[in-house]
């Protein structure tokens, strides 16, 4: 049954997606996707993000990387109360670098007065079948919180079961995940954390700081870690730039 849902909805995404010209990557928190935020019409999004292992001399002391993460993103929808982007990944050094992805939602206030803000996206859409295909499609619903408390965002995700399995083979293709974010200093620091449930490829979280070198430029910095060490690795350090323009 899962796997007809993701079926449904991703084709639904994709037909969304290959109605304009590019696509992007889905907004994200920290490590996840778990947050309400979807780019306004137009607005094009670069990101590049490393993960890496520090104080590990070699991958027989448990150090390690994963390839770096180049994305663009773009909203397309002209719509104040309903918004879309779309866009890409391309992960390097690997065989089969390419992923697409896609989100669609609403904002706080959209529905009714304070109803929360929701989302409905797809993301890792790989190339390769049973390979990089983990076709993940996610359901998110944001708020922010009262008394200056941040935001909190929380989602269920499910995808390709033959994909999306742990370390021993067993199948873990779904969970939930979970996003906070609020600024320490207004429009210049903010504080981000995420994680994701699943002994799979996506399941672990992170948290760490948000600068701002100017609205539309940022760079956050922090440690991530993983449900399934055996699959992901040991706790790895991200360094994220991130430029809208």
């Amino acid at each position: 049954m899962k796997k007809i849902i993701v079926s449904i909805l991703a084709g639904w995404l994709v037909i969304w997606g290959l109605s304009v010209s590019a696509w992007a990557t889905p907004s994200t928190t920290y490590w996840t996707p778990s947050t309400s935020d979807i780019q306004a019409f137009g607005l094009w999004h670069i990101t590049y993000d490393t993960y890496t292992t520090i104080g590990k001399n070699s991958p027989a002391n448990g150090g390690g990387d994963f390839p770096t993460t180049y994305g663009l993103t773009v909203g397309v929808l002209p719509f104040e109360k309903l918004k879309m982007e779309v866009g890409f990944d391309i992960l390097e050094p690997t065989d089969d670098p390419v992923f697409f992805n896609a989100k669609l939602g609403m904002p706080e206030g959209a529905l009714f007065e304070g109803s929360p803000a929701w989302n409905l996206g797809i993301f890792n859409v790989g190339t390769r079948k049973n390979v990089t295909d983990q076709n993940i499609v996610d359901v998110i619903v944001g708020k922010t919180l009262p008394a200056n408390l941040g935001r909190l965002h929380l989602g269920y995700y499910v995808g390709n079961s033959d994909v999306l399995k742990d370390s021993q083979g067993n199948e873990e293709e779904d969970g939930f995940m979970i996003g906070y974010d609020k600024y320490i200093y207004k429009d210049k620091v903010m504080f981000a954390a995420d994680y994701a449930s699943g002994d799979n490829a996506i399941g672990g979280g992170g948290l760490g700081l948000y600068y701002f070198f100017t609205p539309n430029i940022s760079l956050l910095a922090g440690p991530v870690w993983f449900n399934d060490r055996a699959l992901n690795g040991e706790v790895k350090w991200t360094l994220q730039l991130d430029i809208n323009f």
